[in-house]
């Protein structure tokens, strides 16, 4: 939440308060997609040369104090912003990356760990409805300096609960080289990462545009309800109809926004189809890992994930300022793009590349 607190804010806040324009504004929010790679590589040297809980700590400390610093620099210009946004995406890609790829996994039996990465996952998505919810609200009744102060303190919060759990200490290896691809990217599924990354850039683009608080009470809607069809509807269901379904339903929602403004059904599909497909992918990510590699797939779907929805929001600001049509069409393309990948390609592609 300490990051999509800033989601529908910091826009508002770079154009209307510090000036910027509105392609400089698109620059400050897609930075923050190249920020989340920068510390990827060296992420297995730092768990173990440290201790996993500390570096974790450490890179959420560093989120919390590049959020406060626009609250303390007096007449912030783009270039000042541009930094803070890149510093915020290499903190909080690093600190997902440490607590995906290894404290969420090591604190479970091995049993327990698909569930366990299935639960961090969903805690996400729920920051996505609230995060944008809450900073709507602070922003409009009390300013913008709040919104930073909440955010810092999500992030203050977080580190906090790392410490309460307790992480028994693990001898470190000796031949980890400094540059890795573990814990960081799963090459072998760098088909899957591209059709996640154009789903989640469509996303991206939509939540570029202005919605109210309950735009995304409602979209929380439509997370349970897909927590629901994962229970009850897709149980045994065949292994295509979910992610096929999900992308179906993030088509329908697009659609109401485009030909139906005024329906209130858009979030709600919205939420359902991201949740129902969010879950697939992150399974599909498991199953093409090898032993050992079940941090680096989770790790690479949150990077195709958070990536592409803050270079779509970017985008989304910096090109299609007043555009709503041709940002939504955009949207539609993007999306059914990668639903025509997947059932073409992608697919078939998995089920001859699995591992698990």
């Amino acid at each position: 939440m300490s990051v999509t607190l800033l989601i529908p804010t910091f826009p508002q806040w770079s154009l209307y308060t510090t000036g910027l324009s509105v392609e400089e504004t698109g620059w400050v929010m897609g930075i923050f997609a190249a920020g989340l790679f920068l510390m990827g590589p060296f992420c297995s040297k730092l768990v173990q040369k440290y201790r996993r809980n500390q570096v974790c700590i450490w890179a959420i400390s560093g989120l919390a104090l590049t959020i406060l610093l626009p609250v303390y620099v007096k007449h912030i210009d783009f270039w000042q912003l541009l930094l803070i946004r890149l510093l915020q995406g290499t903190t909080f890609g690093l600190a997902q990356m440490v607590l995906a790829s290894t404290l969420v996994i090591d604190t479970c039996e091995s049993f327990q760990r698909t569930e366990a990465n299935h639960s961090a996952t969903w805690f996400g998505r729920f920051a996505l409805s609230l995060g944008p919810m809450a900073g709507l609200l602070l922003y409009r009744q009390l300013g913008m300096e709040y919104v930073f102060y909440t955010a810092a303190g999500c992030s203050l919060a977080a580190a906090l609960l790392i410490l309460f759990v307790h992480f028994p200490f693990r001898v470190p290896s000796e031949d980890v080289q400094s540059i890795s691809l573990d814990r960081f990217f799963l090459g072998s599924g760098w088909p899957l990462f591209l059709n996640l990354f154009v789903v989640s850039l469509s996303i991206g683009l939509v939540f570029s545009l202005r919605f109210e608080p309950v735009d995304f009470a409602l979209m929380m809607i439509g997370f349970l309800l897909a927590l629901l069809a994962q229970r009850f509807v897709f149980a045994d269901a065949e292994l295509k109809s979910e992610a096929v379904t999900g992308l179906l339903l993030m088509i329908a929602a697009i659609l109401i926004l485009i030909y139906v403004p005024s329906s209130s059904l858009h979030f709600p599909l919205l939420g359902l189809g991201l949740g129902i497909l969010g879950a697939r992918f992150l399974l599909l990510f498991i199953k093409l890992s090898r032993h050992c590699q079940r941090g680096t797939a989770q790790s690479t779907f949150i990077l195709g994930w958070e990536s592409g929805m803050a270079l779509g929001i970017g985008l989304g600001i910096g090109l299609f300022d007043g555009n709503r049509d041709g940002l939504l069409f955009t949207a539609l393309f993007l999306v059914t793009l990668g639903m025509m990948a997947y059932v073409l390609f992608i697919h078939q592609w998995f089920i001859q590349h699995k591992n698990r």
